[in-house]
């Protein structure tokens, strides 16, 4: 990372200088494929693999004889010229930088260089399949790494249209943002490690709209393409024809239910054209399910990228089909929100994401079968923004974005679920029509340019009649997260005489801000169904606001603060709503009200106000009862993390017999082949840990044991292996045996893992040893690594590396690329070594590395909060055992 990194204020300055006409990107990746044949992206040498990269870039500068400088990351130039005047690569290229100086007012720059392939999915990610030996390549940019590829001016603001050029093997297929031609190549003189002497294909493009650098895109290889077509008459008569393209690696072609992925996008197409009126503007839309994936999709305009894991090997639920439709949407919404309209710079990254999440939510719920879309946007996304919104690191939706590595890490809960929380909000504010016309002002009149925040809320305000400014500095421009709490007072007659809203803010983040609420009151009927019988709206403003119209109500059991939410806070709950819901909260009938309930429980377990057991039991009790299978798994997901960080120590062995046993009693109860016997059966092997539900474990695997309806396909039998791998009940044999079966790319990453899992000082110093001190596992399988290595059921085998950690996460920070460092910092972080010692060493690092990398120190600060809430909330557990 050394030498990589670009500030705002050096990104301002260029664009205050430079105005780019276009880009010629030619690219040769024959050596992709032959050379050393080691499959692992080097070179005999022992350098890496590269490819040769030709660019012209034609650009204006408005001060003639100024110097600026150009983007590039790569192990070599061959060549480079200015105005058709050679310089010599020595002297002005770093590694990362070409100096240019001496502009005229018209420029054109052409660099030839050669360029590395990805082992760690920034820029050109080259992919070996073990299945079938063959060799697949993609790009991945966001934010900074199209550098990685072809020299450029890597900026949002600086928009070009581009034409590329691909030179690629014969047999192979190559795609970008535009329609492609394949024409033929004849051999050439390059050496043959490079691709020479190899017969090839070259494919050009047509030329894209203007666009920024970091969403152009290549997709190589023996890809399987399915194709289908889009048509809508548009309001001005004209027909709109959109070609449909998907694919994915070969072997999991017989996987590929592409006829739904071309369901979710025709739906997602005219759910945006007849609200955003504004005709798709990219020509073809291809969406391509790429290996070793870092995200879960990118929006390149005209090629889509998804990670591959949103092809299902095995038999999965409702809750992941409907999660892959939200982010085919959530990516389709980036069209218009992101690639026709761009934020100038990082700091309005919230311009595009928050826009996307929450589009990607609203389309699912209105144009597809996913008709309960906002329980799962309520449950498990804003969840993710509650977190976020609490770490040090928390910040404004409209963050203050200093380079590229404070953008690398705003791809966060905030940015994405906390913006796409503060819209549906905003919706309800301004009226769903005001904020739709708005969209459609904001795209006629910023297309192909980019904006900043008063951009947006100039046409919302003229759409609306609303004071934009008031509601942006409140909700845009300042972080945390409020809690809201229903104060109830009855009169003689056991009717409500008053019900109020206590607002409150945590003391770093103070700001009171204005809600829109719905307030829910709720009795059981009858039937002993727990229904609401009440509701009111009102605008919640300051530290205590009545809500009038609920006077006179009968009394409630449950007070629900944020019924439908409708805006972003923390639910609470007064004594009598705390009871029932301990009594009665699978009586709830509402799905949406009972999410939001087991919500802002688990808020209650992660902030000390419930003890974790309490949780846990409620789960027990309750959860079989739920019927939402998105819920259920993030029930089960939620109480595997509250009995790994905050449960008491002495009670975790109580605590995960108590699960393994619910989990298995539920698993027999459920209906054979259903959803939820499937979601049971996971969760059963993740808690399993003593010898008779491991032995279960087994013997479902060996065929002996059986679960009438359960099918043990493939990836439940790597889900039922790890576990059987981290205690010491299958070995490496058995392990090996399994990736025979299943010799793929999936089961390659499970067997990593489950190796890496297995308990053993040796084990655990080979699973070190290769992520920390060797480049050589790609992302995918580091990830993999990591995940094995960090049991919870083997706290005192990684003592050691508590010290280890910290001795050699700079030294990685510095050394290896931004994503594999996340990792590694993130993944490492010695969090099952829950103690003040573990805290005190976060500490002592933080005080003897004030200079360190910013972005590093806030991974690091993160950590050291997790931790800390971790020790809080297990002090809070231990407490209700006395």
């Amino acid at each position: 990372m050394p030498g990589e990194n670009l500030s705002r204020d050096e990104a301002r300055e260029r664009a205050a200088l430079l105005s780019v006409d276009g880009y010629d990107v030619s690219l040769d990746v024959r050596s992709a494929v032959g050379g050393d044949g080691d499959g692992d992206g080097g070179e005999a040498g022992g350098g890496p693999r590269t490819f040769r990269s030709v660019t012209t870039i034609r650009f204006r500068c408005a001060e003639p004889g100024a110097s600026s400088f150009a983007d590039l990351v790569a192990p070599s130039v061959t060549a480079l010229s200015l105005n058709g005047r050679d310089l010599d690569p020595s002297e002005v290229f770093d590694g990362s930088r070409i100096v240019l100086e001496d502009l005229a007012a018209e420029n054109e720059l052409v660099v030839d260089a050669q360029c590395a392939y990805s082992r760690t999915g920034e820029g050109l990610h080259r992919f070996v399949d073990p299945e079938d030996g063959e060799v697949y390549l993609y790009t991945q940019y966001e934010p900074a790494d199209s550098r990685r590829v072809f020299a450029n001016f890597e900026q949002p603001d600086l928009k070009a249209p581009f034409r590329f050029e691909v030179r690629a093997p014969e047999d192979w297929t190559v795609w970008s943002n535009g329609v492609g031609e394949r024409g033929e190549e004849g051999r050439d003189t390059l050496p043959q490690k490079n691709g020479g002497g190899r017969r090839g294909s070259v494919w050009r493009f047509a030329e894209t709209k203007p666009i920024s650098t970091y969403i152009t895109c290549v997709v190589a290889g023996p890809y399987h393409y399915v194709t289908d077509s889009y048509e809508r008459v548009l309001a001005d008569g004209t027909r709109l024809e959109i070609p449909l393209g998907a694919m994915c690696r070969k072997g999991l072609a017989p996987h590929f239910d592409s006829d739904d992925v071309f369901l979710v996008t025709k739906q997602g197409l005219d759910f945006f054209h007849e609200h955003f009126d504004y005709p798709y503007p990219f020509g073809k839309y291809d969406q391509a399910f790429v290996p070793e994936y870092n995200l879960g999709a990118m929006e390149n305009p005209g090629l889509v990228t998804f990670k591959e894991e949103f092809i299902f090997r095995g038999k999965v639920t409702r809750a992941s089909y409907e999660g892959r439709a939200n982010v085919i949407l959530h990516e389709m919404a980036h069209m218009w929100f992101g690639d026709l309209v761009t934020m100038e710079w990082w700091d309005d990254l919230w311009l595009k994401e928050s826009f996307a999440d929450f589009m990607g939510a609203f389309s699912l719920v209105g144009a597809t079968r996913f008709t309960d879309g906002w329980i799962t946007f309520a449950n498990r996304r804003k969840s993710w923004a509650y977190r976020a919104d609490q770490l040090p690191s928390t910040h404004p939706i409209t963050a203050d974005i200093r380079d590229l590595q404070d953008a690398k890490l705003n791809f966060d809960g905030i940015t994405y679920a906390k913006g796409a929380s503060v819209l549906k909000q905003l919706v309800a504010y301004v009226g769903q029509d005001a904020f739709l016309e708005g969209a459609r002002r904001y795209f006629k009149r910023h297309a192909y340019g980019n904006t900043r925040l008063g951009d947006l809320l100039a046409v919302l305000e003229e759409t609306s009649g609303r004071d934009m400014a008031a509601w942006s500095r409140s909700w845009l421009q300042t972080a945390g997260v409020n809690s809201l709490t229903p104060q109830v007072l009855l009169d003689a007659d056991g009717r409500v005489a008053e019900l109020a809203v206590v607002q409150e803010a945590a003391e770093s983040h103070p700001r009171l801000r204005p809600h829109r609420v719905a307030v829910g009151l709720y009795r059981r009927d009858a039937a002993g169904a727990l229904a609401r019988y009440a509701r009111a709206e009102a605008d919640v403003d300051g530290p205590r606001t009545l809500v009038a119209e609920l006077a006179g109500a009968e009394a409630p059991e449950l007070v629900l603060v944020n019924d439908d939410d409708l805006t972003y806070c923390k639910i609470r709950f007064d004594e009598t709503s705390l009871e029932t819901l301990r009594e009665h909260l699978g009586a709830i009938t509402d799905p949406l009200a009972r999410a939001l309930c087991w919500s802002a429980l688990w808020n209650m377990t992660r902030d000390a106000l419930l003890p974790t057991r309490e949780f846990v039991d409620l789960v027990l009790r309750y959860a079989g009862r739920e019927s939402d299978i998105g819920v259920l798994q993030m029930l089960h997901a939620w109480t595997g993390s509250a009995l790994v960080h905050y449960a008491a120590p002495r009670w975790r062995e109580t605590g995960g017999r108590l699960l393994a046993e619910g989990a298995l009693r539920e698993l027999r109860a459920a209906e054979p082949g259903g959803e939820p016997q499937l979601a049971w059966a996971r969760f059963f092997a993740s808690v399993a840990s003593d010898e008779n539900h491991l032995g279960l474990l087994r013997d479902l695997l060996e065929g002996t044991g059986k679960i009438d309806g359960l099918d043990i396909d493939q990836e439940l039998r790597w889900a039922f292996l790890e576990p059987l791998a981290a205690h010491g009940a299958v070995d490496e044999k058995v392990l090996a045996a399994e990736l025979a079966r299943d010799d793929t790319a999936s089961g390659e990453r499970h067997q990593v893992r489950a190796l890496a899992a297995r308990p053993s000082e040796a084990v655990k110093a080979q699973a070190w040893a290769q992520v920390v001190e060797s480049d050589a596992l790609s992302n995918a399988l580091v990830e993999a690594t990591i995940a094995g290595f960090t049991q919870s059921s083997q706290r005192d085998l990684l003592a050691p590396y508590t010290e280890k950690y910290f001795a050699a996460i700079e030294r990685v920070w510095t050394g290896r690329s931004i994503q594999i460092g996340m990792d590694v910092v993130r993944g490492l972080f010695p969090a099952l070594r829950d103690s003040q010692d573990t805290l005190d060493a976060t500490d002592a690092w933080l005080s003897a590395h004030e200079d360190a990398a910013p972005a590093l120190r806030r991974l690091v600060l993160e950590a050291r909060d997790d931790l800390a809430r971790a020790l809080r909330a297990q002090a809070r557990d231990a407490a209700a055992a006395e």
